[in-house]
């Protein structure tokens, strides 16, 4: 499952053609006021950026992290992920607790899509049409990754509205089954059993570890 989610989330950040309509240049500013255009602009940015530092990521690899910090991060709600990933462990937490376990998990993500972008290969991603989104607090972007010789991964980016109406992305769900959800599960046992400061302890050990190419043999097994 986490090979998976890896792949996809690769795959959505920088399909190599994105098949929509009004493509962004590159110094546009991205349009957090509608969620369809927010994802697709970012989308098209990380892939722009993955081009334009290619020989900054060949010579390293953690460049992959600044990539991922300065172009996707500033659109992904990590604090309210974070939040719903504590789960009921939340009101458990201090203050210092919860801003240190939002730090760990920013930084969590920022290498899980970083190394995410390793497995990059040359696929299409299709943003379906987007629709009236005027009285929603919470819209579904849906996307299918095109390869051809394949049937189509489906899959939804979740964003929510913010109190000053702009948009996040807070969530991805592949095949049914949610990013979010899965870390929560996750995460939030590893909280009961082993409590939070050992968990930050862990998203820290996380962020930390050296960013790796899959090797050839083990990717095409996965």
């Amino acid at each position: 499952m986490k090979i998976f989610f890896s792949r996809v989330i690769a795959l959505c950040l920088v399909g190599s053609v994105v098949i929509s309509q009004g493509a962004m240049a590159a110094n546009d500013e991205v349009n957090i006021n509608d969620p369809y255009e927010m994802i697709k602009q970012v989308s098209n940015m990380t892939f722009d950026r993955f081009k334009s530092d290619n020989t900054l990521i060949n010579n390293d690899l953690s460049h992959l992290k600044v990539i991922v910090r300065e172009e996707l991060m500033p659109y992904v709600d990590y604090k309210y992920a974070a939040y719903k990933v504590m789960g009921q462990y939340l009101s458990d937490t201090t203050v210092d607790q919860r801003n240190r376990f939002v730090e760990a998990f920013e930084g969590y993500l920022v290498a899980t899509y970083a190394q995410a972008l390793t497995e990059y290969t040359d696929q299409k991603v299709a943003f379906d049409p987007p629709r009236d989104f005027s009285d929603e607090k919470i819209v579904e972007v849906n996307v299918q990754i095109l390869e051809q010789g394949r049937p189509p991964i489906k899959i939804q980016f979740k964003a929510r509205r913010l109190k000053d109406n702009t948009w996040k992305a807070f969530d991805l769900v592949a095949e049914g089954v949610s990013l979010l959800a899965s870390k929560q599960s996750e995460i939030s046992n590893l909280i009961r059993q082993q409590g939070i400061e050992a968990v930050i302890t862990m998203l820290n050990d996380k962020t930390q570890q050296r960013i790796d190419r899959q090797p050839a043999k083990e990717a095409a097994a996965a």
